[in-house]
C-alpha cells in the first residue's frame, strides 16, 4: 500500500492510498482518482515527504492508540475529530450504518440473496463481499451499494 498527498485543479488538497504506485496511474488514466473534496478528476500528486519512524517514537507520540484513531502523518497526533466536511460527512455516514444496521461480515452475499429471495426477514445490513459476488447480487437485481470504508476491526 502506498499514500499519496493529492490536489486537484480546483485547489483541494487530500490523500489517498493505493496498492501499488502502477495502481495509482492505471486509475489516474482512467479517471478513476478523483477528489475527495468536489469529485472532480482533474488529480495530481503533489510534493509529499515519507513518513518513516522507529518503534520506538511512534509509540512515544501515540502510545497504545486504538485502530482507527491515529493518523498517519506526524503533523496531526491522534485524531480526534475529521478535518474536512468530507471527513466530516464519511464519519457521520459510518456512525448512521453502524448505529441502524446489522454487520454481517463476510456473509454479507449470502444474506443479501437470502432477504431478497425472501427466505430471511428484511433488515438493513452491512459488510463484505468479494467483487464477483457484489456483481451476481446486482446482476439480479439484489439492490447493493459499496460503503466508502472497512469495518473497524480492520481499520489500522
Amino acid at each position: 500500500m502506498i499514500r499519496y498527498a493529492l490536489s486537484c485543479a480546483k485547489g483541494h488538497s487530500f490523500e489517498s492510498w493505493f496498492q501499488s504506485g502502477e495502481a495509482y496511474d492505471k486509475l489516474h488514466r482512467a479517471g478513476m482518482v478523483a477528489c475527495a473534496v468536489c469529485g472532480g478528476t482533474e488529480v495530481s500528486k503533489s510534493v509529499m515527504a515519507p513518513r518513516v519512524a522507529t518503534a520506538r517514537e511512534a509509540a512515544q507520540r501515540h502510545p497504545e492508540p486504538a485502530p482507527d484513531t491515529a493518523r498517519g502523518d506526524s503533523t496531526s497526533g491522534p485524531l480526534s475529530a475529521p478535518a474536512s466536511p468530507a471527513e466530516q460527512a464519511l464519519a457521520e455516514l459510518r456512525k448512521k450504518v453502524e448505529e441502524n444496521s446489522d454487520y454481517v461480515g463476510d456473509r454479507f452475499a449470502d444474506e443479501a440473496r437470502r432477504m431478497h429471495l425472501g427466505e430471511a426477514p428484511e433488515r438493513s445490513i452491512w459488510g463484505e463481499a468479494r467483487l464477483e459476488e457484489a456483481k451476481a447480487l446486482a446482476e439480479d437485481g439484489v439492490p447493493v451499494a459499496p460503503l466508502p470504508f472497512m469495518p473497524s476491526r480492520k481499520s489500522n
